[in-house]
């Protein structure tokens, strides 16, 4: 097998370890500092690549964005600080154990969920690269519109309560995904005036402002004292026998959605962590629980994530279609070097391609080398004042915020979706539904519009074909099913209630003598005196 013929023995050459290491060294530094992200690092390093040997220069650039997706984790947990995009759906849950006394377990849970979807999505790369590719060439713009469409529905059971807020936050995010220049017309729309908004806003923006700032308004609003971490003891850092019990199945989920969504040109990790998150919530058996520390809301997205990240390799470098923006800023770094991106590759550059994908084993293992001994490092940040660390927090904020496109403007972005997230929170909306309808919404609305073309505006063209129709079809189900649940919850609830007035209206003397005979001097028999003057005899 060429993997371990050439693969393995390009990765282990002493220079291609070292970019290996520097790599995924850089990515879990720039995933823990909130708002750079993994593109504007690789942007940044791409001009260095030009002094390297391809093998070498790829081996770095993705040990920097797969590492990104560790460390991105790690701040989203502690702080509610997403480091990358990806994160944010781990800060529903990570945050909430952090608060529960769990930060340690929840960080050690991320890695070895993480590892687990990054082993298992490098495994799907290896196997199945040439057939996942000719799979995903099946894929249109009808499709894309239906498998994204699908994913906006399930964004609404994120919400916890009533789904109509769900479906209402959604609405909001896809109009904040309309903000800006139309891609098929040109026209500007929902720009309010500003010329910075024609370019759109910045999912960074988003995530950063509705979990991050808005968690820091909460803490300085908030009239009792914020929780100090104080001694964190090392059985903290290990996750209980429950809690393992409880991340093996999510885990092994949340890879396979990874590396099915991570596969799909133009879709990247982001949609695989909230469908997986969606999922797994969709089929616990007590929903409630979510948002509130759930271990399957922290191992299930950070494995599709992983695994994602890892299967985005496929399309990028099979077929020369870039998986995010990410991918097309890697796919630049091939084409520096010359060398095109394309199903011949595996042929033509086989010490490449192998050499790359042996580089993700090796840099899988050192992140798991790496952030479980930090984990006591991390944790520890929480035993800093909040008075120190909350203006350390927002400077990151400002500088990560200032870096996206050297922007005052986007600073206030920042603030400003921080006020909206704070109110969202008090009047109890969740904003993780509106960040997701913020990422989906624009890829539904280019796939159909392109879909419409395609097909010289006949709709109906979108059930006649077989994919996109059953994707439409499972939309369709799942969103009479989400009606019907959330009304039999309502009638049932009032059901009960309605139930209990009557039963006590209707009978309070027999209650009262059960009681009286269940538990003597409770009601009747309570106070003798009173009894004597009731019956003198």
């Amino acid at each position: 097998m060429e993997l371990f013929t050439v693969g393995f023995p390009t990765a282990l050459s002493f220079q291609n370890l070292i970019y290996c290491f520097t790599g995924v060294f850089l990515g879990t530094l720039i995933g823990v500092l909130p708002g750079i992200g993994p593109l504007a690092a690789i942007s940044l390093l791409l001009p260095i690549t030009m002094y390297l040997e391809p093998t070498a220069a790829l081996v770095m650039l993705a040990g920097v964005y797969y590492g990104a997706q560790y460390g991105g984790s790690t701040t989203a947990i502690l702080l509610n600080l997403p480091g990358c995009s990806s994160s944010a759906i781990t800060a529903l849950d990570g945050y909430a154990m952090r608060r529960n006394g769990r930060a340690g377990a929840a960080i050690f849970i991320t890695t070895l969920a993480s590892f687990i979807g990054g082993s298992i999505g490098i495994l799907l790369l290896t196997t199945f690269a040439t057939g996942i590719a000719q799979a995903a060439r099946m894929f249109g713009a009808a499709e894309y519109f239906a498998a994204m469409l699908l994913a906006l529905i399930m964004a609404s059971t994120i919400a916890q309560g009533s789904v109509l807020k769900g479906y209402l936050m959604v609405l909001v995010g896809v109009l904040l995904g309309c903000v800006g220049l139309d891609v098929n017309s040109g026209v500007a729309r929902f720009e309010l005036g500003f010329l910075q908004l024609y370019e759109g806003i910045s999912m960074i923006i988003v995530a950063i402002g509705l979990f991050g700032v808005s968690e820091i308004i909460i803490s300085l609003t908030s009239k009792s004292s914020a929780p100090q971490a104080g001694k964190v003891p090392l059985r903290s850092l290990i996750p209980t026998r429950d809690e393992m019990r409880r991340m093996w199945a999510p885990t092994f989920r949340g890879t396979a959605i990874g590396g099915l969504f991570g596969a799909l040109p133009g879709v990247g990790a982001n949609v695989a962590t909230y469908c997986a998150y969606a999922f797994e919530k969709r089929v616990a058996r007590d929903k409630s629980k979510f948002g509130k520390g759930a271990v399957e809301g922290v191992a299930s997205p950070e494995a599709a994530n992983n695994a994602g990240v890892q299967t985005a390799f496929i399309p990028t470098l099979l077929l020369g279609i870039p998986g995010s923006a990410t991918m097309a800023v890697m796919l630049g770094a091939l084409m520096i070097h010359g060398i095109a991106a394309g199903p011949r590759l595996m042929t033509q550059q086989p010490e490449l391609f192998w050499g790359l994908i042996a580089s993700f084993w090796i840099g899988n293992v050192l992140l798991v080398i790496l952030n479980i001994p930090l984990i006591g490092i991390w944790v520890a940040l929480l035993r800093i004042p909040y008075k120190l660390l909350y203006p350390a927090i927002l400077a990151l904020i400002c500088i990560g915020t200032y870096s996206l496109r050297y922007s005052y403007f986007d600073i206030w972005l920042v603030l400003i979706f921080g006020v909206v997230g704070y109110i969202l929170r008090v009047l109890r909306f969740e904003p993780a539904p509106l960040l997701i309808g913020f990422v989906l919404g624009p890829m539904v609305e280019e796939n159909l519009r392109r879909a419409m073309i395609l097909a010289h505006g006949d709709i109906g063209n979108l059930l006649q074909r077989p994919i996109a129709g059953t994707i439409l079809a499972i939309a369709a189900i799942v969103l009479v099913a989400t009606f019907i649940s959330q009304y039999r919850d309502a009638f049932g609830a009032r059901r009960d209630r309605d139930a209990d007035g009557d039963a006590v209206a209707a009978s309070p003397a027999w209650m009262a003598g059960a009681e009286s005979r269940a538990a003597p001097g409770s009601v009747s028999g309570a106070d003798p005196a009173r009894d004597k003057e009731r019956d003198p005899t």
